[in-house]
């Protein structure tokens, strides 16, 4: 009697039966592999007109993706004019497609950038702020991280006056500001763009597009610590 209460995994367990000796079979059920889980994303939203807002995107996307179940949702806001002649197409004819409501509910932090206007964002991303007030009065952004970039010709043309004016309407909604703490030595050390209230890039007078390599290495860090800071605040 004590024989037939022994499990046998030798190969007649696939019967799910016994053995001729009466011997109790183990029966493994099939088991499909676990899906890796999904990738928590970070909204990455600007507006950019030369293309170097644009491009400091891409490394603060590059930052999230550094993250270990992080990625980053590339989005851009339409123009605007003060008088509208035609409607704008849908979908931008290049780079990211244009932001959507359901963007801010799905991702799980925001980067947002600007170029400068007078020490300000300019009016697409203003207008684009202007109409949240659905997002905010639901609570949609509150306790969400955010961080702030923009894109300047001159080094003194109002970077950080525009990253701290885009700051106000974000903790308008709640969200917990995230910039770039001096232990970034890149921080120290920089001759271009690139503050502790966010990341930055200065184009100069040929207007150069292409973020230094300490503007990007302190947008890909910008990007990393958004993408940490959002995942413990969910996890």
């Amino acid at each position: 009697m004590a024989a037939q209460g022994r499990l046998d995994t030798t190969a007649g367990a696939a019967s799910g039966g016994g053995d001729r000796r009466g011997r109790a079979i183990l029966c493994r059920p099939f088991r499909r592999p676990r899906p890796p889980p999904p990738m928590s994303e970070i909204l990455v939203l600007y507006y950019s007109r030369g293309g170097s807002v644009a491009r400091l995107a891409r490394q603060i996307a590059r930052g999230v993706g550094e993250v270990e179940g992080m990625s980053a949702r590339l989005r851009t806001v339409p123009p605007v004019a003060a008088v509208t002649q035609t409607a704008a197409p849908p979908v931008p004819e290049d780079g990211a497609p244009y932001v959507e409501a359901s963007d801010l509910d799905e991702c799980i932090g925001f980067a947002f950038g600007s170029p400068t206007r007078f020490g300000n964002m300019a009016a697409p991303m203003k207008h684009w702020f202007d109409g949240l007030g659905a997002q905010w009065a639901s609570g949609t952004l509150v306790g969400k991280p955010a961080a702030v970039f923009t894109s300047t010709a001159t080094m003194h043309g109002g970077q950080e006056a525009t990253l701290l004016s885009m700051q106000v309407p974000l903790l308008h909604h709640g969200c917990v500001i995230v910039g770039i703490p001096y232990t970034e030595p890149a921080l120290s050390s920089t001759r271009g763009g690139g503050t502790p209230y966010g990341a930055s890039h200065v184009s100069g007078s040929h207007d150069d597009p292409q973020p230094s390599d300490e503007e990007a290495a302190l947008a890909r860090a910008l990007g990393r610590r958004l993408a940490v800071i959002a995942r413990k605040l969910t996890s």
